[in-house]
């Protein structure tokens, strides 16, 4: 039951978010191969002053693609 989450700032309109949600789910389903049942993707948005406090919910190892990184 893979399931994605995104964290992201501020200012997109529900609809948006639903596009990138399916985008993501899409991509799950063709990538592992899994069932459409089994994925859920959830969007979070955090304000800029509580960035820092919300990514150290993140274990950094599980981080696989990060700009700051690169």
């Amino acid at each position: 039951m893979p399931h994605i989450a995104v964290t992201m700032l501020p200012g997109r309109d529900r609809e948006t978010k639903q596009k990138l949600a399916e985008n993501l789910c899409n991509t799950l389903i063709e990538t592992l191969g899994v069932d459409a049942k089994f994925v859920s993707v959830s969007v979070e948005d955090v304000e800029m002053k509580e960035w820092e406090n919300s990514m150290r919910r993140i274990p950094a190892e599980t981080i696989i693609v990060n700009p700051n990184k690169k």
